[in-house]
C-alpha cells in the first residue's frame, strides 16, 4: 500500500511517498481502507522532536493517529463490527501502532466506533482524538446540568468540541477566544464568548459568576494559562488540563480546594489500559452528532495524503481556525 513515511526526524524532516506492506486483521482487529486522517498538534510535535519524546515510534514511521474509513475485512473474535461499516478512531501513530497517512490500518476494535451518520469522512476524521479528549476531561471533572462551565481556548481543536458537549450536558457555558473569528464561532457554537484580549480574569468572572467563579474550567491552552483557570474556578472547583507539561506553583489551587484532571488520552493506545473507553467515547459522541447537538470545525484547506507537508505547516502557522484533515 501507498503510505507516507518519516524516515528521521526534526523540524524540516520530510515525508516521503513509499510503498509499505499492507497490514493484515489480526484477532479483535479490523482492516480499515481509510478515507481521510486529521493533523493533530502531538503529530507535529513527534515529527520535530523525534525520539525525545517516549511516544515517537521508531523509523521510517508512519505518522497519524485518527481515521475514517470503511472496513475492508475482520480479525478473529470481532463481534460488533462488519465488512461495509463506516468507522472513525484514533488507533496509531505512536510507540509501536502504524498510523493513518496510509491507505490502510489494522486497528483495535477498543479504539473505533461507527461513524456518525450524518457527517463526512473528513468531518469524522478530524474528531476523534479532540473528541475522547474534551469528553473524558468534563466526565471526570463530573460536568452537569445548572454549572457554569468555561472553556479556554473554544475555537480550537478541543475547544470547540469540549464546549459544544459541555453545553450538550446541560451546563451554561463560556468560553474565551483571541480575537472576532474566533468569538464569532464560539458564539456560532453555544457559548459566551469573552475577549481574554480585552477582559481580564477578574473582570469576566466578576461579571458572569458575580465573583463566586466557575464550576469546572476546562483549560485547553495549558502552560501559564493554568494560573489563570485557577483565578477563574470556584471553591472546590474543578480545572481540566490537557497541556500541563510545566513547573507551577499550587498555592492558588490548594487554598481554593481545586481538583485538577490531567487528560492525557493516549494512556490507553500506549499502555493498552482501558482501551475500550475510547470505543465507549466515540459511540456516544456520534450519536451526540447524528442528534444535531455537535458539529466539527474543519480548516478551509484541503489536502491530499501527498500534500501532509503543507498540513502540518497549517497547523503549525495557527493561522487556520478548525481541525486540519488529510484527504486519500
Amino acid at each position: 500500500m501507498k503510505a507516507m513515511v518519516l524516515n528521521e526526524y526534526g523540524s524540516d524532516a520530510k515525508f516521503e511517498i513509499a510503498d509499505v506492506t499492507k497490514p493484515q486483521a489480526a484477532a479483535n482487529e479490523v482492516l480499515v481502507k481509510i478515507a481521510a486522517s486529521s493533523v493533530n498538534t502531538v503529530d507535529t510535535m513527534i515529527r520535530s522532536m523525534g525520539k525525545d519524546l517516549p511516544l515517537s515510534p521508531d523509523t521510517p514511521a508512519i505518522l497519524g493517529m485518527d481515521f475514517a474509513g470503511t472496513i475492508e475485512a475482520v480479525g478473529e473474535g470481532v463481534t460488533d463490527f462488519k465488512v461495509g461499516d463506516e468507522v472513525y478512531g484514533c488507533a496509531g501513530g505512536l510507540a509501536t501502532l502504524p498510523g493513518t497517512l496510509a491507505e490502510y490500518i489494522a486497528a483495535d476494535v477498543k479504539l473505533i466506533a461507527h461513524k456518525p451518520k450524518i457527517i463526512s469522512m473528513r468531518e469524522a476524521a478530524a474528531l476523534p482524538l479532540v473528541a475522547i479528549t474534551a469528553y473524558e476531561g468534563l466526565e471526570r471533572a463530573g460536568v452537569k446540568a445548572g454549572q457554569k462551565v468555561l472553556v479556554h481556548g473554544g475555537s480550537g481543536g478541543v475547544g470547540h468540541v469540549a464546549l459544544q458537549l459541555a453545553k450538550e450536558f446541560g451546563a451554561e457555558v463560556y468560553s474565551t477566544g483571541g480575537g472576532d473569528r474566533q468569538t464569532t464561532l464560539i458564539k456560532e457554537l453555544g457559548a459566551v464568548p469573552i475577549n481574554y484580549k480585552t477582559e481580564t480574569v477578574e473582570d469576566y468572572v466578576q461579571k458572569y459568576t458575580g465573583g463566586a467563579g466557575f464550576d469546572v474550567v476546562y483549560d485547553s491552552v495549558g502552560a501559564a494559562n493554568m494560573l489563570n483557570s485557577f483565578n477563574a474556578a470556584a471553591l472546590n472547583g474543578h480545572v481540566v488540563s490537557t497541556v500541563s507539561l510545566l513547573e507551577l506553583d499550587l498555592t492558588l489551587a490548594h487554598f481554593k480546594g481545586l481538583s485538577i484532571h490531567v487528560v492525557f488520552m493516549l494512556i490507553p493506545m500506549l499502555h493498552n489500559y482501558k482501551r475500550e473507553d475510547h470505543n465507549r467515547i466515540l459511540t456516544e459522541v456520534a450519536n451526540i452528532i447524528d442528534a444535531g447537538k455537535l458539529r466539527p470545525v474543519l480548516d478551509e484547506n484541503r489536502y491530499s495524503l501527498e500534500e501532509v507537508e503543507k498540513a502540518h505547516a497549517r497547523l503549525s502557522s495557527g493561522a487556520g481556525m478548525g481541525k486540519v484533515v488529510v484527504e486519500n
